[in-house]
């Protein structure tokens, strides 16, 4: 007679632990790391009886319970006015509390999708506002727009010093780059992002330019885009 036996599945080690957390009903500030270190192992051996393959994180979260566990299980030090022993727990439950704050923010969002997905704009512009909601505000990634920004700067290094003799103030500010970018904008159709940074006087300047691009593409008053990999990076005014 066969026993058909079976597991939720989780898609991290901080989404089972919680839920071990969660099921024992126990304050999360004040984990009886004895009790839900057990319950993780055992639940990791049910899925090696059942050849589940096991993700390292899910090994490394073990290994990190057995050791919180462990130091939990030493005897402590004799209390010192000056030197506060730091709970071992301390770290994990920063994670755990991050992992919770990432979590329910996640069913704020399925929910407001579940609503958009039923609705029917008849202005277009409206249907853009839904869907740059839960995308990003721009048309290309801040990691490859950050990535780009480092590469002008060493750009930039390996110049001669252009700047040599020249004056400049030093208290110019991320208002005053934005107003700059947004007056060149309401001339210009397009504004390549390299120019930019590159006809920066200073280091100074170009980290403010690109401080500036950012606050706007967060404002949703430009966006940047690229046509294709390797290609000028394009900053047009919404």
């Amino acid at each position: 007679m066969s026993i058909n036996i079976k597991l939720e599945v989780f898609e991290g080690p901080f989404e089972l632990l919680f839920h071990l957390i969660e099921k024992a009903k126990v304050d999360i500030y004040d984990i009886p790391i004895a009790d839900i270190t057990d319950q993780y192992i055992n639940y990791l051996k049910m899925m090696q009886s059942l050849d589940i393959d096991l993700a390292s994180e899910f090994l490394v979260m073990a290994a990190t319970l057995l050791e919180i566990k462990s130091k939990m299980l030493l005897p402590k030090a004799p209390k010192n006015d000056e030197i506060e022993d730091s709970d071992p727990r301390e770290e994990l439950v920063k994670k755990l509390l991050e992992y919770k704050a990432f979590k329910e923010l996640s069913f704020v969002l399925k929910e407001k999708l579940s609503i958009n997905e039923k609705a029917l704009c008849k202005d277009s512009n409206l249907a853009d506002e839904i869907i740059d909601s839960f995308t990003l505000p721009d048309k290309l990634s801040i990691e490859i727009l950050l990535e780009k920004f480092q590469m002008l700067m060493k750009k930039r290094e390996s110049f001669n010093n252009r700047g040599f003799g020249k004056i400049y103030r030093d208290n110019i500010t991320v208002e005053d780059k934005i107003t700059q970018i947004l007056k060149i904008l309401s001339s210009a159709r397009v504004l390549y992002f390299d120019d930019l940074i590159l006809d920066c006087i200073n280091k100074l300047e170009a980290i403010l330019t690109f401080l500036a691009v950012l606050e706007l593409i967060k404002r949703r008053k430009i966006y940047v885009e690229q046509s294709s990999n390797f290609d000028k990076i394009i900053v047009r005014r919404r």
